[in-house]
């Protein structure tokens, strides 16, 4: 093995103590350091970001903090940090941070999706496919998975319902680094454990996310100084499609109104906005019927997002076509076209019917972390034949971005979250 590769499969020495405390005023918290016995060794972390950073993972066991007369999730209420060998079906190449914080960054998005069967792929902790359907698990996996397959390579599964054996040979058919769920069928554990370096949790948890959904967590952002940046963790205001709010705005005396979404419409935009609390800001998600068909993240500008996301549609679908008639990838397609004539046909055609076809965006909704500055950013997502947009609103140029959905053919509905949802 080279020295490169090394670096991925050893184990940093964990030189954090067993015990962290927290005071704030007066009153203090008391956390445990996680670690397991696998193959005979204690074993915390296997690393931090990067092989070569050292990490620990803490638990909350002693204390509950209070603030502004608020109750914070504290002690007892553990989920990836409450992990133990009985939750840790298999360990794989022990989990390290990345594992476990792209698990987290799941059980975020699902505790606002308990009301229907969800799957999750997740990379670099941003999810790069999500799907919700009442057809059950494996269903929105396969969906979550079509959704982007050239991100979930590698990626994290979690699913919020007991995981069947369909579910576990789908996970099996590609490269996953790891798979939590609430439980697992006898025979499903047995397929998913045929791939020995597969990270498999059993975190019960998931069935009582929902408990969670309006309780924050100490929210701690460290800084390059050594300072940290204490604040409450997001809240999401909308927890059913009741509460959006009408897209209104006022100028010069004028009412600028939107058309509100149809009952379909309002299903995927409470799905997406689900999700987007999950994704790193400056970002934007298209959804339709319960499935993501484009993720645009960590963009500096709202237009940007908004290409960046109809960008990779594009990119995403011609590469399902590809798997799906040629069982080879779109760059292994573009590859053979350089030399072979009836290749190039092949990709010239799926790259036409993907133009025709708009990256699969028409008929998807749109959500956007923060408001739309300007009408281009809206403009640019109904080229794609978008027909519903949820947003914070609260722009000065809210007028215009109402009259750019109200000019729309078909009319192009719009509602306002009232709250921000930016992840950085």
């Amino acid at each position: 093995m080279s020295d490169l590769k090394k670096m991925y499969h050893t184990l940093q020495q964990d030189p954090f103590p067993e015990d962290l405390k927290l005071t704030l005023g007066d009153q203090e918290l008391t956390f445990k350091k996680r670690t397991w016995e696998i193959d005979g060794e204690t074993k915390g972390l296997r690393y931090g970001e990067n092989p070569d950073q050292p990490a620990a993972l803490y638990e909350p066991v002693e204390g509950q903090l209070e603030v502004g007369g608020v109750k914070f999730i504290g002690a007892g209420q553990g989920m990836v940090s409450a992990l133990t060998e009985e939750h840790m079906l298999q360990a794989g190449k022990h989990p390290g941070k990345t594992n476990l914080t792209d698990v987290d960054n799941a059980l975020n998005i699902l505790q606002y999706l308990s009301a229907k069967p969800a799957a999750l792929i997740l990379k670099h902790n941003n999810p790069c496919g999500a799907a919700w359907t009442e057809e059950g698990v494996s269903v929105a996996l396969k969906r979550a998975f079509e959704a982007d397959r050239i991100a979930a390579f590698g990626g994290a599964v979690v699913v919020n319902r007991k995981l069947d054996l369909a579910t576990a040979e789908l996970i099996n058919s590609v490269y996953f680094e790891v798979v939590a769920a609430p439980d697992f069928d006898e025979d499903a554990l047995a397929e998913l454990k045929k791939k020995k370096n597969l990270r498999i949790l059993r975190i019960p948890g998931i069935t009582e996310l929902e408990k969670l959904s309006k309780q924050p967590f100490l929210d701690i952002k460290s800084l390059s100084d050594g300072g940290m940046v204490l604040q409450f963790s997001f809240r999401n205001a909308i927890l059913t499609a009741d509460d959006f709010l009408p897209a209104k705005a006022e100028k010069d005396g004028n009412v600028f109104l939107a058309r509100t979404p149809n009952k379909q419409e309002a299903d995927d935009l409470l799905f997406a906005w689900a999700v987007e609390a999950g994704v790193t800001s400056n970002s934007v998600i298209f959804a339709r019927d319960g499935v993501t068909t484009a993720i645009g993240t960590g963009e500096q500008d709202r237009v940007g997002c908004v290409l960046l996301a109809t960008t990779k549609a594009y990119i995403k679908y011609a590469d399902l076509l590809a798997s799906k008639e040629l069982n080879m990838s779109l760059f292994e397609l573009k590859l053979a076209a350089i030399k072979d004539a009836e290749m190039k046909a092949k990709l010239e055609d799926i790259e036409k019917r993907t133009e025709e076809a708009r990256g699969g965006l028409p008929g998807s909704v749109v959500v956007s972390d923060g408001f739309f500055p300007f009408r281009d950013g809206v403009d640019l997502c109904m080229d794609q034949g978008i027909t519903a947009i949820a947003q914070p609103g609260g722009s000065i140029r809210d007028s215009e971005v109402i009259t750019a959905v109200n000019e729309a053919s078909p009319q192009v509905a719009m509602v306002f979250t009232g709250q921000r949802s930016f992840k950085h």
